[in-house]
């Protein structure tokens, strides 16, 4: 009986062996172009999955902000998905620098700052300060001029007009960005920024990529 126990034994350890070495292939073998089934099973994936994870691309989208209305309006590949109430300079609209006021003209979207930031950060030279806005902290710092949660940084396009020399948008560090919650929107207010809720500028920030076209109109 040991004999036979033996060679059951080998036999057995043979046949699983033979067994693994045909599974390790099988994977493969699932995913080949040429199964019944499965042509282009793989680039139909690859091409879901790019789809659903595409960003937005900047030629794609567009925003427009009035000046007059005191609106901002977002659009992406000619579709409106962003219709808001902002408040821009309190002196109106000019591109000097120094003035208060809201550049008008053409611009892109130079930069980005304060990506998953939490609600209420405070910025200071576009650097968070580490602090969260309250009504007690505007009590301690009654000057400052409060930029929070998300910061849109602002360039000019337009040589002469909007950008370089003294009329440098983006060296007047105008940006589009967050503001205390208790701020009237619909009316201008600023020191030449674009001052918005902080839910929406989340929200806008979130929509539209660096590099996105800015117009500002007396609309």
């Amino acid at each position: 009986m040991t004999g036979s126990s033996s060679m059951l034994k080998k036999a057995v350890h043979g046949l699983f062996q033979l067994a693994r070495q045909k599974l390790r292939f099988l994977p493969c073998s699932i995913f080949q172009a040429n199964e019944p089934g499965m042509e282009n099973y793989g680039a139909s994936l690859r091409r879901t999955q790019t789809v659903e994870k595409k960003p937005a691309c900047a030629a794609d989208c567009l925003i427009r902000i009035g000046l007059h209305s005191q609106t901002l309006r977002a659009w992406q590949r000619g579709q409106l998905i962003f219709d808001t109430l902002i408040s821009t300079g309190a002196k109106g609209p000019g591109e000097q620098n120094g003035s208060g006021c809201t550049p008008r003209g053409r611009h892109i979207i130079r930069a980005k700052i304060g990506a998953g930031c939490p609600v209420g950060t405070v910025f200071v030279g576009r650097r968070p300060t580490g602090e969260i806005f309250t009504p007690e902290l505007r009590e301690l710092y009654p000057r400052r001029d409060w930029i929070l949660t998300r910061i849109l940084w602002l360039s000019g396009c337009e040589p002469g007009y909007n950008r370089l020399g003294d009329v440098d948008t983006m060296r007047r560090y105008i940006y589009i960005h967050g503001t205390p919650d208790d701020v009237l929107m619909g009316t201008p207010g600023s020191h030449g920024c674009v001052r918005m809720r902080n839910a929406e500028i989340i929200q806008l920030f979130d929509l539209i990529p660096a590099g996105t076209p800015v117009e500002l109109v007396e609309d």
